[in-house]
């Protein structure tokens, strides 16, 4: 039984040994050598090298791209049909106001179009009468709306309106123009429903409160009517035309 402990003790005796030998190897610099080879490797990883920059050159456009009033000619129908938009015109302004004129014209790049006989064209007459964009009639352009402006007052109130002609009319000068008009516009009122109010309702008001104006409803409901006066004065007025929609907008 002694005989067997005494190589077990020395065994622990041995370990304990090399344990320090290889402590004392560590912090004598064994470590710092590992560490050290260590070092490069790490930067070598970190340090991404010299970086390069590239420039995109954007493409320039190709010829094959279609112009975009391509959209507004009508493909192989009559030259003299086409919009404004897709022709050419050698105009000439010392024409006579009113008279019928002719002026060449060619169709522009990517428009195909054909005359009386089918045949492709390029050169073709166009008959108009001579008179600038501005002067054409109604009929012929459209102005933008405005909503802002009192329809119902007097004297009437005007707008400064941008105009557009419509394609398939020919003018002299620029397509798009300023024009003052009259305003012209609905807000949904109806004039039979707020004279019938008027005359059924008008001493408590409902008259005003339909056309938007509150406070005269309330001094009319509160007052009776003025006492039948207001009542009567109000049918004469909305009857006529005068009294309209307290946001300036004609009736239907």
């Amino acid at each position: 039984m002694a005989a067997a402990a005494v190589p077990l003790r020395t065994l622990r005796r041995l370990c304990r040994v090399l344990l320090f030998l290889s402590q004392f190897y560590i912090l004598s610099g064994g470590g710092s050598l590992n560490l050290e080879q260590s070092q490069p490797l790490a930067q070598s990883i970190k340090d991404p090298g010299p970086t390069r920059t590239f420039t995109v050159v954007p493409r320039a456009a190709e010829s094959t791209d279609i112009p975009p009033y391509v959209m507004k000619c009508p493909s192989n129908g009559l030259c003299s049909r086409l919009p404004a938009d897709c022709v050419e015109c050698k105009t000439n302004f010392s024409c006579v106001y009113g008279k019928p004129v002719t002026f060449d014209c060619t169709v522009k790049p990517s428009v195909t179009c054909v005359d009386q006989d089918f045949k492709s064209q390029k050169n073709f007459i166009i008959n108009m009468t001579c008179r600038f964009c501005w002067q054409l009639p109604e009929t012929d352009y459209e102005c933008s709306n405005s909503t802002s402006c009192m329809t119902v007052s007097c004297p009437r109130q005007r707008y400064t309106a941008n105009c557009t002609v419509r394609d398939h009319i020919h003018c002299l000068g620029n397509r798009t123009f300023p024009k003052m008009l009259y305003c012209n516009w609905t807000g949904g009122y109806k004039w039979s429903t707020a004279l019938a109010l008027s005359i059924t309702l008008g001493g408590f008001g409902a008259d005003r409160f339909y056309l938007g104006q509150w406070r005269e409803g309330l001094g009319k409901l509160f007052s009776f009517g003025g006492l039948g006066i207001w009542t009567l004065i109000d049918v004469l007025l909305i009857g006529v035309g005068y009294v309209g929609p307290a946001d300036g907008s004609l009736y239907i």
